[in-house]
This record gives C-alpha cells, sequence and structure tokens, in this order.
C-alpha cells in the first residue's frame, strides 16, 4: 500500500460503491487534507451520503459492496485502507478517529436511552471514563452546542425534543471524542439560521485547535460558501468538477454545477417586490440545463374574502416535571396567545428557531396536539364546537407535511399504498384504477415516475420521500397545507422545483399554505406574509415585504443577519453567542409576560418591548 503525503489524512481513489449490480458511486477520487474542509455537493442520489457511509464501513450493514478502489486514512499510525480493514479495526476507528453526524437525528438517535446515556456511552467506550465524568463532559458538549437547560436535558428522551435540538445532540455526540475526520451529512438540515450559525462557528473552531479535517455534505450552497476551502460536484454517482471554493463559485465549468448554482435562492432577492414570483428553474436534460417554467406573479391571495383560518390567543403548554408527590413542578410553554389569520390562497409563514413554537402550532391547527387554550376556527367555525364527522372531514381539509419524511411513511407499504390511502379514507375516487391514475399523476406532479409507486420507502433518497410525502399531502385536495419544513431535506434544484410546484398548485387550486420553516431565502421567495415567533410568542408579523425589508425588532434582525450568503469572497466573522441560552421551560406559576403586538406602519406588527 503506497504512502500518504503529510498533507493528507484521507485518500479516495477510484472507489465505486454497488447495490446489487446498480452501481451509485463510479470511479470517485478525491483527496482530505488535516484541517480543511471538503464540501460534497449534489442533488438528492447524487452518491454523496453513499460516499459518507462507505467511508465508515456503514454501507456493509445497508447491502451496499464496495466494488473497487482503495479509503486510505492515516489516523497517525500510518496508512489504513477502510475499505478492507476489519471489523475490529473499523470498530476503533468510527467515533475516535472518524465521527459521523447523520442526516436524520431520530434515526440516528436510540429512543430507549436519554440524551445523557447516549453520549456518555461514546465517552466511556472511546475514553476509558467514569459514567460519572462521562455524564458531567456530556452536560458540556450539549452546553457547547447552544442547548438551552442542557444538564436537564442528559435526563430526557429524543421523543422529548424538536428535530433542531435532536440534531445539536448528535454533533455533540459525534464531537465527543474529538475526531481527526467528522463527516458531516447534512448537519445543520434541521437547525434554524442562528444555532446553523454557531454549529458552523463550532466545528470551524474545533478544527483550529485539533487541526481536524472535515468532509461536509449538503445542498444548501450559502453553507458551502461559509465553510468549504475545497468543493467536490457530485451528479449521478460521479465526480464533474472539483476545486477550491471560490473557482468553483466564481466559475463553473460543468453544466451540472452551473446548474445547482442558479437555482440558489438568494436573501434579498425579492427587494421591493409585493408579492412572491414563481421563476423558471433551471434543470438538467441529459448533459445539457434547460430552463423550466415561467415567471409569474404569485397574486393568489383572496384577502376580501373571510379567512380559511384564525387562530385567537392560541396556547399549548407542555407539563415536563413532576414533584415527588406527583404535582407538576415545570411546563413547557410552547405556544403562548398567538393569533393571527389565513386567508384562501395565502402563503403565511412562521420563522424562528428551533423550540420557538412553530411546529407545535402546525401540529395543533392539525388536532394532533390539544391546546390548553385560546381557539382554531377553520372556515369561521370554532374546532372544539365541530362534532366528530365534522373533525374527521377537516382532517381531510387540512394537510401535514412533515420534517422528517422517514419518520412519516409506513416502511413496510409501498409508496403508492402511503398516497393512496388519504383518497380511501375519505372515500374521495372510488374504483382501484382510477385511484392508481390519481397517484401516478400525483407523483409525476413532483418530479418522480409513476412506477416509484411500488417501491418502499427505503429505496428513495431524502429528497425523493418528501417529494413522495407532498404528493400524499395533495391527495386528499385539501384546503389548507401545513409545510413543516417541508423543503429542508431537499437539494436546491428540486427545492427551486418544488417551491414552484407549491406555488403553481396554490394558482390552480387556491389552495393556502402555513409554512413553518427556517430558511429565510425561501421564507423570502414564497410568502404573503410572515410571523416570527420567539419563545412561543409572536414578535413581528406583516407582509413579506415589511418584515424582510423593514425588520424592526432585534430578533428578526438577528434571524435574517445570521443566513449564509452563497459567496465564499463574503465570508462573515460570526461572534460566538454568548450568557443565557433562552428556554420555554418555567416553573409552574411564573408565567412568561406577554408582549403586546403594536402596528408601527400598515400590515406590520411588532412587539411593544421593541417599539419603546
Amino acid at each position: 500500500m503506497s504512502q500518504l503525503g503529510h498533507d493528507t489524512l484521507l485518500d479516495i481513489r477510484s472507489l465505486a460503491v454497488a447495490f446489487g449490480s446498480n452501481r451509485v458511486v463510479d470511479d470517485l477520487s478525491f483527496r482530505v487534507a488535516p484541517g480543511r474542509t471538503l464540501a460534497i455537493v449534489g442533488e438528492s442520489g447524487s452518491g454523496k451520503s453513499v460516499t459518507s457511509l462507505s467511508i465508515m464501513r456503514l454501507i456493509d450493514h445497508m447491502n451496499g459492496t464496495i466494488a473497487s478502489g482503495e479509503i486510505l486514512f492515516d489516523g497517525g499510525n500510518g496508512p489504513v485502507d477502510l475499505a478492507k480493514a476489519s471489523i475490529d479495526t473499523m470498530r476503533r476507528v468510527r467515533g475516535k478517529d472518524i465521527a459521523m453526524i447523520f442526516q436524520e437525528p431520530m434515526t440516528s438517535l436510540n429512543p430507549v436511552f436519554t440524551i445523557g446515556d447516549q453520549i456518555a456511552e461514546v465517552l466511556m467506550l472511546h475514553e476509558g471514563v467514569s459514567k460519572k465524568e462521562a455524564l458531567r463532559q456530556a452536560g458540556d458538549l450539549l452546553e457547547m452546542v447552544r442547548l438551552p437547560d442542557a444538564r436537564a436535558l442528559l435526563s430526557r428522551y429524543p421523543h422529548q425534543l424538536s428535530g433542531g435540538m435532536r440534531q445539536r445532540v448528535m454533533i455533540a455526540m459525534a464531537l465527543a471524542c474529538k475526531p481527526k475526520l467528522l463527516i458531516a451529512d447534512e448537519p445543520t438540515t434541521a437547525l434554524d439560521v442562528t444555532i446553523q450559525a454557531q454549529i458552523l462557528s463550532i466545528i470551524r473552531d474545533l478544527q483550529e485547535k485539533l487541526g481536524m479535517a472535515v468532509i461536509f455534505i449538503t445542498h444548501d450552497m450559502g453553507v458551502v460558501a461559509e465553510v468549504a476551502d475545497d468543493v467536490v460536484v457530485m451528479w449521478r454517482g460521479q465526480k464533474v468538477e472539483e476545486g477550491p471554493v471560490e473557482q468553483v463559485f466564481a466559475s463553473p465549468k460543468h453544466a451540472y454545477t452551473q446548474t445547482l448554482l442558479s437555482a440558489v435562492p438568494t436573501l434579498g432577492s425579492m427587494a421591493g417586490e409585493k408579492y412572491p414570483k414563481r421563476l423558471p428553474v433551471a434543470v438538467m436534460d441529459g448533459e445539457t440545463p434547460r430552463l423550466v417554467g415561467e415567471e409569474h406573479l404569485q397574486d393568489t391571495a383572496r384577502y376580501d374574502q373571510s379567512p380559511i383560518l384564525t387562530l385567537k390567543n392560541l396556547e399549548t403548554r407542555f407539563d415536563i416535571k413532576k414533584g415527588f408527590f406527583g404535582g407538576v413542578t415545570h411546563r413547557v410553554h410552547a405556544v403562548e396567545k398567538v393569533s393571527l389569520d389565513i386567508w384562501p390562497g395565502e402563503t403565511l409563514s412562521l420563522v424562528g428557531e428551533s423550540g420557538s413554537g412553530k411546529s407545535t402550532i402546525g401540529r395543533t391547527i392539525q388536532q394532533l396536539q390539544a391546546a390548553t387554550g385560546g381557539e382554531i376556527l377553520f372556515e369561521g367555525k370554532a374546532i372544539s364546537a365541530m362534532s366528530s364527522a365534522e373533525r374527521h372531514s377537516l382532517r381531510q381539509k387540512v394537510q401535514y407535511v412533515f420534517q422528517d419524511p422517514f419518520a412519516s411513511l409506513d416502511p413496510r407499504r409501498t409508496v403508492g399504498f402511503s398516497i393512496a390511502e388519504p383518497i380511501v379514507t375519505h372515500g374521495l375516487i372510488e374504483g382501484a384504477a382510477a385511484r392508481q391514475k390519481r397517484v401516478d399523476e400525483l407523483l409525476e406532479r413532483v418530479g418522480l415516475k409513476a412506477d416509484h409507486a411500488r417501491r418502499y420507502p427505503h429505496e428513495f433518497s431524502g429528497g425523493q420521500r418528501q417529494r413522495i410525502c407532498i404528493a400524499r399531502a395533495l391527495a386528499s385536495r385539501p384546503k389548507l397545507i401545513i409545510a413543516d419544513e417541508a423543503l429542508s431535506a431537499l437539494d436546491v434544484s428540486v427545492q427551486a422545483q418544488i417551491i414552484n410546484l407549491l406555488m403553481e398548485l396554490q394558482a390552480d387550486e387556491g389552495l393556502s399554505y402555513l409554512f413553518i420553516s427556517h430558511d429565510m431565502a425561501v421564507v423570502e421567495k414564497v410568502s404573503h406574509r410572515v410571523a416570527v415567533l420567539y419563545l412561543g410568542q409572536i414578535v413581528e408579523a406583516g407582509s413579506r415585504e415589511a418584515v424582510f425589508e423593514r425588520a424592526t425588532h432585534p430578533y428578526t434582525k438577528k434571524l435574517l443577519s445570521a443566513v449564509p450568503i452563497a459567496d465564499p469572497t463574503k465570508r462573515p466573522d460570526r461572534p460566538m453567542l454568548e450568557g443565557e441560552i433562552p428556554s420555554p421551560v418555567r416553573r409552574v406559576g411564573d408565567e412568561p409576560e406577554i408582549q403586546p403586538l403594536v402596528e408601527i406602519a400598515p400590515d406590520h406588527l411588532v412587539a411593544q418591548s421593541a417599539t419603546g
């Protein structure tokens, strides 16, 4: 085996990976140097994640095989070919020398063990410390990734945390043993922009301190521009472009790289526009890019009609801690006195950090979570006053697209069955052939093929699974779709197509959207109105133009300033946040102060604390 140069930590040579007879990665070569960050970019299914799983040899557990090539890694004792390494060698390397942050935190955390036990296990196994010391270090790691109530979280279970919080736990676990190489597979996908900015700073700090190398797999070109030294672009399992980040962004050579960069939503690109806008999207047609769609003003909101949905002082709280005699001592104040309207044909976006109450509002509207106060009216009628038949009918009219597509699809059923399920449940189409025709149409509508209906969820990439979930939501012909981080798992080119699809459906069928997201550039592109949430309260709300171009509340300004810019020549120097992290957890009786909203301009409300 040839030696690696002193400037190379990992050297992948002519790697080919196959599932059965299907080659998903072919003739892939690249190097990673200590202390540098290599970003691997490409659309869903391009082979990015398969490459990372091959380095960790986790591909062996997924019926995949390394067909040929070498994965040379030098952890300090001379190079080892990980492609041929023994199981024992891989056990020593994994977690200690090479750590990985996975894309879907809920499927990577064990639901039956506490967060503290799971992080402590890594430290006890690789560092040989006692359980007590491992738990102490686990608390330090959770504080490092800016989790509120870090010590209290040690005794909680994964299902008790939001998606963004779970992702930070995964990051803490991966960094526990200070690895030489960190493989981060979409590590900031589930994170809001402020936490994402902090996580990127934490990874960069550790990189400088430890000389740690990072392979960053992402579809967020803003993140690539901010963190990467070098970029590898993958398409259809092959490397199509490679180079320093400035070079790839300034003068992309391959048509696919050009398409990818043209699809990146840029914050501020909608300045001066009153309505959202559908824009043509560049897609690959064989080997050449072509523009699909046309520019179209999204003037669909019907403000002359009655709101389709109204929230009046909505309140949702969870009891979490009990005293010795079973009495509740602490509550999560997830949603506090939230009032808002959604009109027919309108897209209202909810933005805010992980744990701000965005998803809780969506789940409460969908009756997946009971409200503890306030009222929800759908088409003018209070949900609390509806009969069980009316509530059943409401579930057809309000559909939900979840953040984690894998968790919301039944792994034992074909995707065709899952899409047809709402049609059968609500008796919308008679006859199996007619139902199948509708399923085929829906799959094609979201950019998949009709014959995909016979496949199972595990046979699709994360982005493809999310498109299946959108097709299922459309199946019952709803009036309101709650999209909870529905685009976060999608690469930019597919994301741009799905945004146009959602807008097209809105124009054709008068759909309303409650769009829950932390991606401010996407929110700016799709929204008619925006509400900013902070610790369960709305702190700023108004037209997209008002909130994005005349942001007034300090928290809104903070969110906007944290958005990564897709330009490697403009890397902001982000200071680390100091002080206590605000938490929605309060002692019983310690009620949060409600900040009343004041209208500072037509259709622009701001929490009073910011205005005087």
